[in-house]
């Protein structure tokens, strides 16, 4: 199963429109918070529209949280500017796709920490950073792509 982690989202619009993503494919939708919004927020479901019955959603208190009970799994870290380009990687079985919030990215002790590989997905420097739903779902779709998950 893909594993797809937002740790402290803060747009209910792209939140909504990565459920729709992860219920699509079949993933399982990790949220860590603390998060500025609820997830019964009208704009949250009206962008998943009538698909989060089929979402599985995990919720979590806290990075931390998540860390204790996932941190030895197969983590990827994705960020902008890094070096290993997204579609260069073999994914395992069970991967777990770990984005940031919209404004910071993922935290950089998290970064540095070792728990997990880095990747990015390559744009044009003078661009800081694509949506986060469009990030995550070019990289959900490679796995998918790899592991025929559909």
């Amino acid at each position: 199963m893909l594993h797809i982690v937002l740790v402290e989202p803060e747009i209910p619009q792209n939140t909504g429109n990565i459920a729709r993503t992860a219920a699509a494919i079949g993933a399982r939708l990790h949220i860590v918070k603390p998060i500025p919004f609820e997830i019964s927020d009208r704009t949250v479901k009206r962008a998943g529209l009538d698909y989060w019955q089929h979402l599985d959603l995990e919720m979590h208190d806290s990075l931390a949280a998540f860390l204790d009970k996932y941190g030895n799994e197969l983590l990827f870290f994705v960020e902008t500017g890094t070096e290993t380009v997204y579609s260069r990687i073999q994914f395992p079985d069970n991967p777990f796709l770990l984005f940031g919030k919209e404004t910071l990215g993922l935290p950089k002790p998290l970064l540095s920490s070792g728990k997990g590989t880095t990747i990015t997905i390559p744009i044009l420097p003078h661009i800081r950073s694509l949506n986060l739903s469009n990030a995550v779902a070019v990289v959900a779709y490679e796995v998918v792509r790899q592991k025929t998950l559909l």
